[in-house]
């Protein structure tokens, strides 16, 4: 196992701006470090870089004690799981997990035991004489899995695995990428757009946006505490709401709430006020000091237990989190209460976090 550090790393192709310029991020060893961003933030070429797939172009980038930004792939002594796969379609599945530990001249007794060992562990033992083309496409994503288990790199690195899988087979190769790393404690580095991985699988999290760190943390650390708008948006599912007011020093005001807050002198007059779906719930089981909102349904999404409720007032829109089994209908009204304790600030131009405003009193229904 090792660690993983980037000192001021930046990768610029030609004269074109930084596809990542400048990272520092440490990644501890035995950790399991999720690099998660929108497409085209610089995600998979970070992880590139660890591979060795990818040039340094300033910067230090260490593995362990290692200085790497020269070593050529094969003596970094990390493995690499692709996103397709990447499996030799003429070759057996034992063949191919144990493809890595041949080129390294390995002895046939040890080839044998590991391949047998990884394919016991992944549900592979009946399917090792099978060739890919034989295979589905989660069988094809364990023998992709086998193949870097047999190798007992120092790393392993994840670039987006599971986005060419179904969704019932996505959730029980998270389950299964888990519990090899719990196994193992082995360093990972996973690459993923889907903020749901993200947070079932990274002890820690580092959220890209066009190459630039935004924030790193535990999962529940960013989802609860985040430094900015794009953390903020970003992670949950659904998002955020995310809605402009208007500071008037004893409080804030838009479409959908006039709320009476202190603590807001001397903040810009276009702030943006953050709420979580879940933190919206229906006014007549609220607590009488809770701020009430009334809006208009424009669309109603059923998943059972729960169902999402899309709400809008005027240019605002909120989306709220509430218990399913309800006869919500498109146009009618609704009035919906929101936890004072859950409202997060950010300022509207820098799009960061305003931490000292508290709430301190109720909000009256617009």
């Amino acid at each position: 196992m090792a660690s993983i550090e980037f000192k001021q790393v930046e990768k610029r192709y030609a004269d074109n701006p930084p596809t990542v310029p400048g990272l520092d991020l440490h990644i501890r060893d035995g950790e399991f470090m999720v690099l998660v961003g929108p497409s085209g933030c610089g995600k998979s070429t970070t992880l590139r870089m660890i591979a060795g797939l990818e040039s340094v172009t300033s910067g230090e980038l260490w593995i362990g004690d290692r200085l790497v930004n020269t070593l050529p792939p094969k003596d970094r002594d990390v493995a690499m799981v692709f996103q397709n796969y990447a499996l030799y379609p003429h070759m057996t599945v034992f063949d191919n997990m144990a493809f890595g530990l041949r080129v390294r001249k390995q002895p046939q007794v040890l080839i044998k035991s590991r391949v047998e060992q990884a394919a016991e562990t992944l549900g592979l033992a009946e399917l090792l004489g099978r060739k890919p083309g034989q295979l589905s496409g989660g069988q094809c994503q364990r023998v992709a899995l086998g193949r870097a288990i047999v190798r007992e790199p120092q790393v392993f690195l994840f670039d987006e695995p599971l986005s060419n899988l179904d969704a019932e087979l996505r959730v029980q190769m998270r389950g299964n990428i888990g519990r090899l790393h719990r196994d193992f404690a082995t360093t990972a580095v996973y690459v993923t757009h889907d903020q749901v991985e993200a947070m079932t699988l990274g002890t820690r999290i580092a959220i890209l946006n066009r190459g630039e760190l935004m924030q790193v943390g535990t999962p529940m650390a960013l989802y609860q505490d985040p430094d900015n708008v794009f953390v903020a948006a970003f992670m949950g599912s659904p998002p955020m709401n995310i809605v402009p007011v208007q500071n008037r020093g004893s409080g804030l005001k838009n479409a959908l709430l006039d709320l009476r807050r202190g603590g807001l002198d001397g903040l810009a007059g276009e702030l943006l006020l953050g709420i979580r779906p879940e933190k919206l719930c229906h006014a007549a089981g609220a607590p009488a000091h809770w701020p009430r909102i009334r809006a208009a349904i424009e669309m109603v999404e059923t998943l059972g237990a729960e169902m999402l409720v899309h709400l809008g007032a005027g240019a605002e829109r909120l989306i709220a989190r509430l218990p399913g089994l309800q006869a919500l209908t498109p146009g009618d009204s609704i009035e919906l209460a929101l936890d004072p304790e859950a409202i997060y600030l950010f300022d509207a131009g820098s799009r960061r976090r305003i931490r000292e405003a508290r709430p301190v009193a109720v909000a009256e229904p617009c």
